[in-house]
């Protein structure tokens, strides 16, 4: 019998069939800083994780196009009221569709006062934190690998803005952080660059 690997957390299916179609979501987005003090669903984080990087053909590739299917991004899931899911700092694997446990404990106070104390980063449910490894698509492109691994972090935050609204939920952007400190506060690799937090909650009625 296969046990299942420690620390690990699987997600049910993405739902491919939502309320909101592209076009209303398009128009409804917006963004969003405060927040209610309500959870997040375990399926509304799975929902957000794979929108942003998750698997969506049989040969692998993603949500999200990637300069030469190199993939450099990382997605992070920093939960603080998740449903079924404990506080802490969690690495999406896109392949097994799971998260993986990489720090206990919530983070989101943390991440806030390294974001310049911009308060929504502690004020949502959970963040999404996308980070690069730029050394997955410069060894194939150059220093133009970087614009590429930018090109698609855009995409990727934006296809997590949509599904966001999709949910009804709210979610702003925030690239305004001492990256040195994110990096320590997520117990990311050297090699990792963060470059997007996205707090996400409830609206604020």
């Amino acid at each position: 019998m296969v046990q299942p690997e420690k620390g690990v957390i699987r997600l049910a299916d993405p739902s491919f069939d939502g309320v909101l179609s592209v076009e209303a979501a398009i128009r409804a987005r917006r963004s969003v800083r405060e927040y209610d003090d309500a959870t997040l669903t375990l399926s509304e984080a799975s929902q957000l994780v794979w929108a942003a990087q998750g698997i969506s053909h049989a040969d692998g590739l993603r949500t999200v196009p990637s300069a030469g299917a190199l993939y450099p991004l990382d997605v992070y899931l920093v939960a603080g009221r998740v449903e079924g899911l404990g506080p802490g700092v969690y690495r999406y694997r896109p392949g097994e569709h799971s998260l993986l446990k990489v720090v206990a404990g919530d983070r989101r106070r943390q991440l806030a006062v390294a974001a310049l104390k911009q308060e929504q980063v502690e004020q949502g449910a959970a963040v999404i934190v996308l980070s690069v490894v730029y050394d997955r698509v410069v060894g194939k492109y150059g220093q133009r690998g970087v614009c590429y691994a930018h090109m698609e972090a855009g995409l990727a935050a934006e296809n997590v803005h949509l599904q966001v609204t999709g949910l009804g939920l709210g979610t702003v952007i925030v690239g305004a952080f001492e990256d040195d400190e994110v990096r320590r506060i997520m117990g990311m690799e050297q090699s990792e660059h963060p470059l997007v937090l996205m707090p996400v909650g409830r609206r604020r009625k």
